[in-house]
C-alpha cells in the first residue's frame, strides 16, 4: 500500500470542512471502506509527514471524535460534503457548543450538489404534466 504525497497535499481538509474519510478495514483476508463523515476541527504539523487532522461527528447524541495520519495508507479517499469559512484554525469550542450555534458562527461557501441523472430529472415533469390534464 502505497501513498501518493502530491495527491495527498492537494486535499482540503480545512478546518470548517464537513468531510467524509473513506477508510480501509481488514477484517479476516478480505478489507471493505468504512466512511467517517463530520467536521474537521483541526489540522496540525501542515502536510509534513506527521500532519494529522480532527473530524469530529454526533452518533447517537454522543460526540465522537477521530485524528487521521494525512499520509495514512489507509485512508482511500477523502470527499468534501460542504465548505465553511472560519476564522479560527482549531475549532475546539464547538464541543460545548450546541449545533445551532456552531451553523451559525461558520460561513457555508458552497454545498456540494449531488447531479441526478438526465432521466430522473425527466421523470417528475411528465407526472406533473400528467397531473395538470386531469
Amino acid at each position: 500500500m502505497t501513498v501518493n504525497m502530491e495527491q495527498r497535499k492537494k486535499w482540503d481538509v480545512s478546518p470548517g470542512n464537513t468531510v467524509k474519510v473513506w477508510q480501509k478495514i481488514k477484517e479476516g483476508d478480505k478489507f471493505r471502506l468504512q466512511a467517517f463523515e463530520g467536521l474537521v476541527i483541526a489540522h496540525k504539523h501542515g502536510f509534513e509527514p506527521g500532519a494529522t487532522f480532527t473530524v469530529r461527528k454526533i452518533s447517537s447524541g454522543i460526540g465522537v471524535e477521530r485524528i487521521f495520519p494525512v499520509f495514512s495508507p489507509a485512508i482511500e479517499k477523502i470527499d468534501v460534503t460542504k465548505t465553511a469559512k472560519t476564522r479560527k484554525s482549531k475549532l475546539y469550542y464547538v464541543r460545548t457548543k450546541a449545533a445551532k450555534e456552531i451553523r451559525r458562527k461558520m460561513k457555508t461557501l458552497k454545498v456540494a450538489a449531488k447531479k441526478e441523472s438526465p432521466a430522473a430529472a425527466e421523470a417528475p415533469k411528465e407526472t406533473e404534466k400528467a397531473e395538470e390534464g386531469k
